[in-house]
């Protein structure tokens, strides 16, 4: 009983901290997952990159698939990704993504948006979703950032609900700049971030009338004030870039645009500590192998 399938990791257009509300969209770069079922009684979760790192996450997401489509399996489930850890890039989301595709191939059920399908793709990410908030590794249980990831694209999202909003497929280049520090989910002040609604319910507006580069901006600025991130990084992409923000709790920073706008910043970017990335968005979503 053997799955895999990969899922994409996606950057912040608005930070659901304040209001619930949230939006976000896939970028090009995978978390892979590989599960191998058997008769044992417990899930045993490996991530190539962090040998010592939480596993909790994706063992849950065998766990829940197990148990509504499966016979009580256990087994391994091990990732690998291109996806920096604690980054603000939906790392989590993707794990998850990941390991729920690849453990509903590896029971044999059929992912896909049919009437004869097991189960939708949408459905299959609450179970990720769900299985991040029963491990704690979320404060709102990142629904936006998970359907990005598993449906490709933009999306706007109700996390209040794990109801899906809206979803577009912009053609954005991307330029992702990740610091040296790293900032978990679990840990965002929750109450800094409530003190910027007004601005994220701004940002929904934006979002939902598809200024989604003009939205990701104004949030970028409000939660990097909430969160006590440096605005410099995006004041620096602003002339050259169509939007630039915080992606999630941070310390990652977004910005969209044309190649071109896209590489000057990236020299100004270069500059300092971490590493940049030139990248693109992606519509197709996660995907079983």
């Amino acid at each position: 009983m053997h799955g895999r399938a990969a899922a994409l990791g996606a950057g912040t257009i608005l930070n659901a901290l304040a209001t619930g509300t949230g939006s976000a969209f896939a970028i090009d770069a995978e978390t892979t997952a590989t599960v191998e079922l058997d008769d044992s009684d417990d899930v045993r979760g490996t991530i190539a990159e962090a040998p010592d790192a939480d596993t909790r996450l994706v063992e849950r997401c065998v766990e829940l698939v197990v148990e509504q489509y499966g016979d009580g399996e256990g087994g391994t489930v091990e990732t690998e990704s291109d996806v920096p850890m604690a980054a603000g890039l939906k790392s989590s989301s993707a794990a998850a993504n990941a390991t729920v595709l690849a453990t509903l191939d590896a029971v044999g059920a059929s992912v896909g948006r049919g009437p004869d399908d097991d189960i939708t793709r949408i459905d299959a990410c609450r179970l990720g979703v769900r299985a991040a908030r029963e491990v704690g590794v979320t404060v709102t249980g990142a629904f936006d950032d998970a359907s990005a990831s598993m449906l490709g694209g933009v999306v706007v999202t109700d996390n209040t609900e794990d109801e899906l909003v809206a979803r577009d497929e912009p053609d954005w280049d991307v330029l992702v700049w990740t610091p040296p520090e790293q900032a978990f989910s679990a840990d965002a002040d929750v109450s800094r971030c409530e003190d910027v609604a007004s601005m994220a319910n701004l940002v929904a507006e934006l979002a939902l009338e598809g200024r989604y580069a003009e939205a990701m901006t104004v949030n970028g600025l409000a939660f990097s004030a909430a969160l006590d991130f440096p605005t410099d990084p995006a004041v620096e992409a602003m002339p050259l870039a169509d939007g630039v923000s915080l992606s999630g709790t941070g310390p990652s920073v977004v910005a969209v645009g044309d190649r071109d706008g896209l590489e000057q910043v990236q020299e100004r970017w270069d500059a300092r500590d971490g590493e940049t990335r030139l990248t693109t968005t992606r519509t197709d979503g996660a995907r079983i192998l």
